[in-house]
């Protein structure tokens, strides 16, 4: 799907995600049906995804962390796919680098780092290393909410 200069401005426009495709059309000088249609294209083609975000920080007993992987294997892209689906799991990247991919996980009170080390990953072959990045403090992080 081709991304152009409107579908980016609407995407720019529903960082205020409550905002209405009327206010959004009459801003941008298009019809309201044109954003709707526009909108929901992006939607079907997995360009968009329109959800409520939260600042993990703001939430009691949860912390977000970032965990680098390194594989023993180099299929990087199924491995990420894989751990994409873990428990607790906001987003999988594959990455250049000292590791070949990069986890921000979100965890809660009975579900912790040691949990989704022993109940998630040791599940998953191929792994040579972990390093674990917990975050303290963060800004302009936030996350759909996974629990």
């Amino acid at each position: 799907m081709k991304i152009d200069k409107i579908n980016l401005q609407i995407i720019r426009e529903l960082k205020q995600g409550r905002k209405s495709y009327k206010r959004i059309a009459d801003k941008l000088k298009i019809t309201e049906n044109t954003v709707r249609s526009r909108v929901n294209k992006l939607i079907k083609n997995e360009v968009l995804d329109i959800c409520g975000l939260v600042d993990p920080s703001s939430l009691p007993e949860h912390r977000a962390v970032m965990i680098g992987i390194k594989l023993s294997e180099m299929n990087i892209v199924d491995k990420g796919e894989e751990l994409s689906k873990l428990k607790g799991v906001v987003s999988a990247s594959v990455v250049t680098g000292r590791y070949d991919i990069m986890l921000m996980v979100l965890f809660k009170k009975d579900f912790g780092l040691l949990e989704f080390y022993t109940q998630e990953i040791s599940n998953v072959k191929g792994i040579n290393f972990v390093e674990t990045f917990v975050i303290y403090k963060s800004y302009n992080l936030k996350v759909p909410y996974q629990f």
